[in-house]
């Protein structure tokens, strides 16, 4: 989403917070969603691309990876932050 101020901090922790203007809420992540972040911006938003590029990182299943990255995405978009587009 246009209007974000993102940061991350000396121990990993991941700071979005939208402009004042904007209908959405700040949100603080640990290193876990710091690197789910990075790797979706990494691969323009595919979250199943950002999930199978962790679970190669981690050891994990891709599946599970995927499962979880849905749930911190579906998170975001509450918070709104991110939205699904076409």
């Amino acid at each position: 989403m246009p209007g974000l101020s993102v940061s991350v901090d000396a121990q990993g922790r991941l700071d979005v917070v939208p402009e004042p203007s904007a209908p959405a809420r700040a949100v603080r992540c640990g290193p876990v969603g710091t690197a789910m972040w990075l790797a979706l911006r990494r691969h323009s938003g595919d979250v199943g691309a950002a999930a199978r590029m962790l679970a190669s990182l981690w050891g994990t299943e891709p599946a599970d990876t995927l499962a979880d990255m849905d749930i911190w995405v579906d998170e975001l978009r509450d918070a709104g932050l991110v939205r699904t587009e076409p």
